[in-house]
């Protein structure tokens, strides 16, 4: 993989890299470095690796992407660039599920050799999205959006009572990535020839069980969804809930490969 921009991972130190990749999808508004937290909890299992696109974090001088459609396009061109032919696992959480599963569409329609599992947490199937509530959050200004987002990531109220020009500053990746998410549209296509793990908080006001469900017609094979306990963001306060449905699937991966 040959664009560091996007694509981060944890310094090497020496040793030779796990032989799995995880690549993970960041939701709307979120540091996707934070991801590169769970590399000591992996451990050897498997290198995570953050996708960052353009105006987030690091990349913060430069223009946002136009869609999702282009940040799909550009991430798996990337995944087939280079001479790193470890297989990998696509994972993302909300807005990053949907990223996610969009680029696993491109490379299971190219044939890409790697890819051998998605795993999307927090999102009901695409067909479901955007939701009314990010069609709706779109459509707010000023106050009106900082009062959304502090519905949807719980902020407190203090938050929302804050001078204009910080709420602007604070909530500027939440703004363009809930734009980015509200001009999504999905378009049926063949299911995926890969497996599909689901997870989400089965206290997660965001998602209709029903809804998450549907993430079965994606796949060939289905989809196996796990409930944990927890809330949209389960996974900020208890990673080890994603991790101990993740860490099997790179063991797997890596006797397969063998």
């Amino acid at each position: 993989m040959a664009d560091d921009r996007w694509l981060s991972s944890p310094e090497a130190e020496g040793a030779p890299p796990p032989p799995v990749r995880l690549v993970c999808f960041p939701p709307a508004g979120a540091d996707p470095r934070s991801f590169l937290a769970w590399q000591p909890l992996l451990g050897e299992a498997a290198q995570v690796t953050a996708v960052c696109l353009p105006g987030r974090a690091h990349r913060a001088e430069e223009p946002p992407p136009a869609s999702l459609a282009d940040v799909a396009d550009t991430v798996a061109a990337l995944m087939t660039a280079g001479d790193d032919d470890r297989p990998y696992l696509l994972f993302g959480h909300s807005m990053g599920a949907i990223t996610a599963f969009e680029v696993a569409r491109r490379l299971d329609a190219a044939g890409a050799r790697g890819l051998r599992h998605l795993v999307v947490s927090g999102c009901t199937a695409p067909r479901h999205n955007p939701s009314a509530y990010i069609t709706w959050s779109d459509g707010r200004h000023g106050r009106p959006f900082a009062e959304a987002a502090a519905e949807f990531l719980g902020l407190p109220e203090e938050f929302v009572s804050a001078e204009g020009e910080v709420q602007d500053m604070l909530l500027a990746d939440l703004r363009d990535d809930v734009r980015l998410f509200a001009a999504y549209r999905y378009r049926p296509a063949p299911p995926l020839t890969i497996p599909l793990t689901v997870i989400c908080g089965g206290d997660d006001p965001h998602a209709d069980r029903p809804a998450v469900e549907d993430w079965r017609h994606e796949s060939e094979s289905g989809a196996r969804v796990h409930w944990p306990e927890g809330d949209h963001f389960y996974l900020d306060r208890d990673p080890g809930k994603v991790l101990d449905v993740l860490r099997p699937l790179t063991v797997a991966e890596h006797i397969e490969m063998i």
